[in-house]
């Protein structure tokens, strides 16, 4: 049986069949409309592949509305027209997220604020994603995909100590569904509005 350790589960740049972590140890397939399901938990600590660079100054998220992050008209430059839904992701221990879907392209942005671990988590040997070093904003950051998972991509931005703005950017449901680097083309777009945005909050 497994063993059951202390550790934060995090989201990973999945959107459809990849495999969630619930309970202790053990992994279940969502549904194929499920919420991005969580990468698999860090219990110890690895020597990262890639350092990122130091941030140039903290953004801390713990007091951010993420359906407040971008601005109506950063909403419309993005072609996200549809009105924001917030809610708790517990993939992400719990961290406050928003989706909005761009009505006309048939895209989804989700942003997630990330307080219960550090960027790092991406790094690790257990992570099982491909994860390339990225600047968002002049901050430290990862384009995130997911082997398999060609609908989607994340751009993780490292914004304080044990927190980071996970974008997600994926296919709503088209015909004829973006090419994976067009998405994450997409994932960084957001991600450089939102940075805009948390900027001038702090």
């Amino acid at each position: 049986m497994p063993t059951c350790r202390r550790g934060v589960s995090t989201t990973s740049a999945l959107v459809a069949a990849a495999l969630a972590l619930t309970g202790c140890g053990t992994l279940t397939r969502p549904a194929a409309n499920s919420v991005p399901p969580a990468a698999p938990t860090t219990t110890t600590s690895a020597t990262p592949s890639v350092t990122l660079p130091p941030r140039p100054r903290p953004l801390p998220l713990g007091s951010i509305d993420p359906c407040r992050i971008l601005t109506r008209d950063q909403r419309t430059a993005l072609s996200l027209d549809n009105s924001p839904s917030d809610y708790v992701d517990k993939a992400f221990g719990n961290a406050k997220a928003c989706t909005i879907r761009g009505l006309r392209t048939g895209n989804v942005a989700r942003l997630a604020l990330v307080t219960a671990q550090g960027i790092e988590v991406w790094l690790d040997e257990n992570a099982q994603t491909d994860a390339r070093p990225a600047s968002v904003g002049g901050f430290p950051a990862l384009t995130v995909r997911t082997p398999g998972i060609a609908n989607a991509c994340n751009v993780d931005v490292d914004v304080a100590d044990g927190q980071f703005l996970d974008v997600l950017f994926r296919d709503g449901g088209n015909d004829r569904p973006a090419p994976q680097d067009t998405l994450c083309l997409g994932a960084q777009r957001v991600a450089e509005a939102a940075m805009t945005s948390l900027g001038a909050k702090h």
